[in-house]
């Protein structure tokens, strides 16, 4: 038999041995071409070879590594860290894939704990029973055979055991009477008491080992009994929640934790589906109302099984994380609720504020939960977040359609926002009017949409929606824009729109109604939309709440201080939406001016070649330029009484629009071709008269401060290839200009005459006309 054994044992070996070899790389001869095999098996068949009962890590490396060159080792020290690797995401995923599986198996082994205790008391019970039922049998055996010589002894020991059995019917008796009474505090005592004695009796054996184990029966099925009872009252929805707490530590008290935690937070979710029957979102109690009384009952419940767990069973982690994973399921329960009964509704018709005001109450509520350590605000995030998307991208399209309706009516007349709509609190009316521009009908309601609902995604800090709440109000000032666009009359930007689906919009039709559509876009720009967009930081939603104890300049020097970069960048864009506005403005005028009602072009080379042969005409500032002047002061004037305070738009304007008719004239290549090689090149009367205009454009531009360095630029540009066009043509453009001071002289006296200043009498200080100056002066040539 030793002879077959060792044979056997060299047979498994050897079998090993064979194993090893085939299954690693073999370093001598041939061995990357197994290695290279092995990489291209899976994970499983490249791990079998250490998985075998019989696999020694110190044969297998020797094995491994016999022969093989500093190369080859490096080579399998790579290999074996990615299979290190390998293994270890491997064991990632199984434990991930397994996660619930296992917490699942935690939990019948925690039930089944339970099930071998009470398997263990009835084990000990039958146990005891037969121990009793031997002794007793033994006990009368030696009665019958020594009857006489043991007599005394006999009667003493019945008289002791008299006395036992009076204490245990005596003892199990008050229990009884401890348990029909449902005192638990004094059963769990006598419970005690009975384990005690059991315990002394044993050690100093004054009971027999029947009379022990019979005690010890009764103590554990009458302990069972009395966990029934308690389980059975901690599940009515009668109990009181001290009573139910005094099950529960009972219970635990009794060595059946698990079971008290979980009954623990059954009843309470009992109780709170009970009190959930009484709450319908119908009638009066829907909305806002239906959700507060929700959110307080749900969170509340929550609260009172956290407090009751911590006060019974500490922050033990078992017990904490079954509460946690029952509070969340809760949270889910309850979301889902709100978001049927209340958010869907409210959110797919664009009622941004209940859904605010409803997503504002929850967090309220669920906040109070965090000093107990219960953060449950993640999940209703993950659940709210589409409700509030849905309902802020349905807002928006509200507020563009709602103003698109207006702005078809709007007469674009400026005017202050309705009474009732300012908050005058202890202000005075002149400061509230004062700090609510002149808007149109249009322009008031697009800000007062878009303050509500900046001022409802404020209030919802923890969702973090400034940013997508700032984009939409972005883009539903870009349609409106594009709408005021649309309103000025002959836009290119409204030819190039026709047909591409943009919604009808009432003509400004003059200068004023024009200047209004300015107005609205750079108040809004400037002023109001910055206002809201300030509505959505937390910071500035802190100093709100502050803002009624802070005087005037300190409010204005914090908030210069606090403006932040996101700002600043948020003017930028707005800003860029108003220049397009004030670009089709001024384009709009400067085409009204440059060409001729039936499309003929009023600024063209014709006006300065045709002077040339003719006769001597009257040095005066060209039409064009008259009416250049003319839409100027208009405009200036228009924009003087609507931008108080705001000069520099104005200013802005002027300048924009000098600059486009300008800027056209010297990106006409017509107009230069023309000149310089056409058949009637520009001579000498022409020069002087494009001179003169254009130092009639730099005296008003320079009077009305809106003269820009780049005006002047191109201005000086301009001139100067005019006197090399006439230079070209062999005539020295110096000989037949007159000095600086002439053009300036006849350019204020062309000022003072369109503005009916002029004075023609016979006064000598008076300015001299136009065809006395050209008389006296003859132009003189330039030195």
């Amino acid at each position: 038999m030793e002879l077959l054994a060792k044979q056997q044992q060299q047979q498994q070996q050897h079998h090993h041995q064979h194993h090893h070899s085939d299954a690693g790389f073999s370093s001598k001869g041939g061995e990357s071409m197994d290695f290279d095999k092995e990489l291209a098996l899976s994970l499983s068949d490249r791990l079998k070879v250490f998985k075998t009962s019989n696999f020694e890590p110190e044969s297998y490396v020797i094995d491994k590594c016999r022969g093989m060159s500093e190369k080859e080792i490096r080579y399998l020290y790579s290999y074996l860290l990615d299979l290190k690797k390998a293994s270890a995401e491997e064991m990632r995923k199984s434990v991930y894939a397994n996660y619930a599986a296992f917490i699942r198996t935690a939990r019948e082994i925690s039930d089944l704990e339970g099930q071998l205790l009470s398997l263990r008391n009835f084990l000990s019970t039958q146990a005891a029973l037969v121990h009793s039922l031997a002794d007793g049998t033994r006990l009368e055996s030696l009665y019958t055979e020594h009857e006489r010589s043991m007599g005394d002894t006999l009667n003493l020991e019945d008289r002791e055991l008299s006395e036992t059995e009076k204490w245990l019917e005596k003892y199990i008796e008050h229990l009884e009477v401890l348990l029909a009474e449902r005192r638990i505090d004094e059963a769990l005592n006598a419970f005690e008491e009975g384990e005690r004695a059991a315990k002394e009796a044993e050690r100093k054996q004054t009971l027999s080992n029947s009379a022990i184990l019979s005690l010890r029966s009764t103590i554990k099925g009458q302990r069972q009994r009395v966990a029934d009872q308690l389980a059975h009252s901690a599940c009515q929805a009668s109990t009181g929640r001290f009573e139910l707490r005094s099950s529960v530590q009972a219970l635990k008290q009794l060595g059946d934790g698990p079971r008290a935690h979980s009954l623990l937070l059954n009843s309470h979710q009992h109780k709170l589906q009970y009190n959930m029957q009484g709450l319908r979102p119908s009638g009066s109690v829907y909305g806002a109302a239906y959700t507060a009384a929700l959110s307080q009952l749900v969170f509340s419940t929550i609260a009172q099984a956290a407090s009751d767990s911590l006060a019974v069973f500490g922050d033990e982690p078992a017990y904490t994380s079954e509460l946690v994973t029952w509070a969340v399921k809760q949270t889910e329960l309850f979301s889902l609720l709100v978001k049927r009964h209340v958010l869907a509704s409210s959110a797919a018709a664009g009622s941004l504020r209940i859904v605010a005001e409803c997503v504002q109450i929850c967090m309220g509520h669920c906040s109070m939960l965090e000093a107990r350590g219960l953060s449950l605000s993640p999940v209703l995030l993950k659940l709210f977040r589409p409700c509030v998307e849905q309902a802020l991208s349905a807002n928006l399209k509200r507020i563009e359609h709602c103003t698109a309706a207006l702005a078809a009516a709007d007469d674009w007349s400026l005017s202050y926002p309705p009474v009732a709509t300012r908050p005058l609190g202890s202000s005075s009316l002149g400061s509230v009017i004062a700090s609510q521009p002149k808007l149109s009908s249009s322009a008031h309601r697009f800000n007062s949409l878009v303050q509500e609902i900046c001022e409802d995604i404020g209030s919802l800090e923890s969702l973090q929606y400034a940013d997508s709440a700032l984009e939409g109000v972005l883009q539903v000032f870009n349609s409106y824009i594009n709408m005021l666009v649309n309103a000025l009359p002959a836009s290119v930007d409204t030819e190039n729109l026709e047909g591409s689906g943009t919604k009808l919009v009432r003509m400004a039709e003059t200068e004023s109604q024009q200047i209004a559509l300015l107005a609205n876009a750079m108040l809004l720009a400037e002023e109001l939309l910055p206002r809201a967009a300030s509505k959505l930081s937390s910071a500035n939603q802190a100093n709100r709440i502050d803002q009624s104890r802070i005087d005037a300049t300190p409010r204005r020097t914090s908030d210069r201080q606090n403006r932040a970069p996101e700002q600043r960048e948020l003017k930028k864009r707005l800003q860029r939406l108003v220049d397009r506005l004030r670009d089709g403005f001024c384009r709009q005028h400067a085409l009204e001016i440059i060409f001729s009602e039936d499309g003929g072009v009023r600024l063209g080379s014709e006006m300065y070649t045709s002077l040339d042969g003719s006769t001597e005409p009257e040095w005066f500032p060209s039409s064009v330029y008259q009416d250049l002047y003319e839409k100027l002061t208009l405009i200036a004037c228009i924009a003087s009484e609507v931008f108080v305070g705001r000069e520099r738009f104005a200013t802005m304007l002027l300048m924009r629009l000098t600059e486009t008719v300008i800027l056209w004239l010297s990106d006409d290549q017509n107009f230069w071709e023309a000149i310089e090689t056409g058949p009637r090149p520009l001579g000498p009367q022409g020069l002087q008269q494009f001179y003169l205009d254009m130092e009639f454009v730099i005296l008003f531009a320079s009077q009305g401060r809106y003269m820009s360095r780049n005006l002047q630029q191109v201005i000086k540009n301009i001139i100067a290839r005019a006197i090399e066009a006439v230079a070209a043509s062999g005539t020295d453009p110096y000989s037949v200009l007159p000095e600086e001071d002439w053009f300036a002289e006849v350019a204020q006296i062309a000022i003072k005459t369109l503005t009916g200043k002029a004075n023609f009498g016979g006064d000598d200080d008076a300015p001299i006309s136009p065809t006395a100056v050209v008389t006296e002066n003859q132009f003189p040539q330039a030195e």
